[in-house]
């Protein structure tokens, strides 16, 4: 079988059975065309070849699993924000009809071509790239996982990727503003929502609650106004791999929120061309996207922290590392975060000492 076509079946099988998000789906694919493509450079008869050089050096996969699209320079191909790709014939062909050679020679590599020694070599390209270790990590990742179900599948009669060994991650702290910080952050917010400019009542409202509630950008935008329950200060979200939950946010974010439902989502709602039952609207009325909140954090909270790109998960890694610098036990942290592992969240425990350590040179006479 085409390495293309089983890419194809087992982004179907991410999407449909193990529900992953779009996003993971995009990144999944992007490396399989890459691992072919790499394939493709490495045989003799197109290693001579321009086109391969200029395909195997175009801009590597962020490790959020973005990519580029493209064709011809060896970037991916276009892939829709559904995480779906442009089909595939059943022969593995581009039924685009690309006259490329390179491109044709990546659509005709088989799973059988596959093996440790090219998955290495793929790994040692990426490494030539200059993509960091976290990239490599993912794709390694990415091949062991395809490959045992593609052996699960019965594809392949061996999983050349178990013997497959990839740089560990580089552990970098997130960023974290301080308590001090968010308090006078979240202050000025009230202070320019105290007007009753509708985009201000909901900037307050969405700063209020992502870092109340901990919350990722996309269940924020996600947010319909009957998820909330005011009364007990609690909402409804539905997080990585549709999993629902419900998260607890304080009385300052109830208040905004509040506020906002009252005075400023009315105002907004009625530029719409129809109804939406969404949360947070935009400018003309519609749900909001993780663009504007983006923008949003990045404008105020840049500034504080002292880096110049910064979004929204700086507010949820706040969030977090401020309850476990509270005193909350990291299993509360872990279900209110939505994590599926605890070790995702021990990553606040590591933020959480290092700040005591800081204190403690500060502080201590003898330190």
């Amino acid at each position: 079988m085409k390495l293309v076509v089983a890419a194809e079946a087992f982004a179907e099988h991410l999407l449909k059975v193990r529900r992953l998000s779009p996003a993971t789906v995009k990144a999944y694919r992007t490396d399989l065309r890459d691992l072919a493509a790499s394939i493709v450079a490495a045989a003799p008869s197109v290693a001579s070849d321009k086109s391969v050089g200029t395909a195997m050096s175009g801009p590597s996969v962020a490790s959020d699993g973005s990519g580029s699209s493209g064709s011809a320079d060896g970037s991916a191909p276009s892939v829709a924000a559904d995480g779906s790709a442009p089909s595939v014939a059943a022969d593995g062909s581009d039924p685009s009809g690309a006259s490329d050679p390179f491109e044709r020679a990546v659509s005709e590599i088989e799973l059988s071509d596959v093996d440790l020694e090219s998955l290495r070599d793929w790994l040692w390209r990426a490494t030539q790239r200059g993509d960091a270790r976290a990239t490599l990590a993912r794709r390694a990742a990415a091949a062991r996982s395809f490959f045992g179900w593609a052996a699960e599948e019965q594809l392949v009669e061996h999983d050349p990727s178990l013997r497959l060994i990839a740089p560990k991650r580089g552990r970098t702290l997130p960023t974290v503003a301080s308590q001090d910080a968010m308090t006078g952050l979240l202050d000025a917010q009230r202070a320019a929502a105290a007007g009753g400019d509708p985009l201000a009542l909901r900037d307050h409202a969405i700063l209020e609650l992502l870092y109340g509630a901990g919350i990722r950008v996309s269940e924020l935008c996600g947010l319909d106004v009957d998820d909330l329950d005011l009364d007990r200060g609690t909402t409804r979200v539905l997080g990585k791999g549709s999993k629902e939950r419900v998260v607890p946010f304080g009385a300052p974010a109830r208040d905004a929120v509040a506020s906002y439902l009252t005075r400023g989502r009315p105002a907004l709602a009625v530029r719409a061309s129809r109804a939406t039952p969404a949360l947070f609207l935009g400018s003309r009325g519609a749900r909001i996207g993780p663009r504007a909140v983006y923008t949003l954090v990045a404008e105020v909270l840049s500034p504080i922290v002292g880096a110049e790109t910064v979004g929204p998960h700086a507010l949820r890694h706040t969030a977090a590392t401020h309850l476990l610098d509270g005193g909350a036990d990291l299993r509360a942290v872990q279900e209110i975060l939505g994590h599926a592992s605890l070790g995702t969240t021990q990553i606040y425990t590591h933020v959480s000492a290092e700040r005591l350590t800081a204190t403690y040179r500060l502080a201590h006479p003898r330190a």
